[in-house]
C-alpha cells in the first residue's frame, strides 16, 4: 500500500488540521509501506535552524516516530516549504524528493509533483516562483537571522491571502497544454499532484492515449485526505477528527 497526501499547511494556526496529521502518521499511515508527502506540508519553513520551534519539533517528532516504525516517508518541496533541507529531512527520517518525480511499482507507473509549475497562466505566480526556487535567493535569505525571516515569511503569507481574497477563484488550474506535454514527456504515466485545491480526477487524452490525472485535497482543521494505492486501484480515504463518525 502506497499513500498520497499534499497541502496540509500545518502552522500553530492549524491545530485540528495537526492533530488529524499526527493521529493518521501513528494509525492508518503506519498500515501503508510508503508515504509520499507531495510538497506544502507546512505553511512556512524558514530554515531547518528553526526545526528546534516547539511546533516544528512536534511534527518532526512524529514524522520520525513513523519513520523508525518502519513507514517510507518521502517528503516533496511546495510553494510553501520550499526551503526544508537536509538537515530536516535527517532529523524526520524522511527522503526529499526532487520535482517531478517518476514512481514505478510493479504493477503501476505514476509521475509525482505538487503542480504549481504547471499553472504557466498564473504569470505572477510563476515569477514569484522562478524567485523563491533560484538557490541564490535561497541562499541570501537563510543568511538572515531568524527573527527577520520569520517576518519576511509572515509578509509573504499576508500578501497572498490578501490576493486570494482579491481574486473570484483563487486556486488557479493547471494550464490544458502544458499538462499534455509533461504527460508526453513522463511516458503517459498516471499523474498524482497537488497545488491546486481542486481536488479531482482527470482524464486526459494525449496522443490517442488515455492518461489519468489525481488533483489530491488540501487539508482542513475538521477533514484530511490521502490517496491510496494498493497494487490496483487507486482511491480517496477521508480522514476525520477522532470525535467524528
Amino acid at each position: 500500500m502506497i499513500l498520497f497526501v499534499s497541502d496540509l499547511h500545518l502552522s500553530p494556526r492549524s491545530p485540528g488540521a495537526t492533530a488529524l496529521f499526527t493521529r493518521f502518521l501513528a494509525g492508518r499511515a503506519r498500515q501503508a509501506e510508503a508515504l509520499y508527502i507531495l510538497g506544502d506540508l507546512f505553511e512556512a519553513w524558514i530554515g531547518d535552524d528553526d526545526s528546534g520551534d516547539p511546533f516544528n519539533a512536534q511534527v518532526v517528532a512524529a514524522l520520525r516516530a513513523a519513520s523508525d516504525a518502519g513507514l517510507k516517508i518521502s517528503v516533496m518541496h511546495g510553494n510553501r516549504d520550499f526551503l526544508l533541507g537536509a538537515d530536516f529531512a535527517t532529523a524526520a527520517g524522511v527522503t526529499l524528493l526532487a520535482d517531478p518525480c517518476v514512481l514505478s511499482t510493479p504493477e503501476w507507473q505514476f509521475v509525482l509533483s505538487h503542480g504549481d509549475a504547471l499553472c504557466v497562466d498564473d504569470a505572477t505566480y510563476m515569477a514569484f516562483r522562478a524567485r523563491v526556487r533560484n538557490p541564490a535567493w535561497q541562499a541570501a535569505l537563510l543568511a538572515k537571522p531568524l527573527a527577520e525571516r520569520r517576518a519576511i515569511a509572515a509578509h509573504m503569507r499576508e500578501v497572498s491571502e490578501s490576493s486570494q481574497r482579491d481574486k473570484d477563484n483563487p486556486y488557479t488550474d493547471l494550464q490544458a497544454a502544458a499538462t499534455e506535454d509533461f504527460l508526453r514527456q513522463h511516458g503517459y504515466a498516471t499523474f498524482i499532484h497537488g497545488h491546486t485545491h481542486l481536488p479531482a480526477t482527470h482524464d486526459h487524452i494525449v496522443d490517442g492515449i488515455h492518461v489519468e490525472r489525481w488533483v489530491l485535497a488540501d487539508w482542513h482543521e475538521e477533514r484530511g485526505e490521502c490517496l491510496a494505492w494498493d497494487g490496483e486501484t487507486l482511491r480517496r480515504e477521508a480522514l476525520l477528527p477522532e470525535n467524528r463518525p
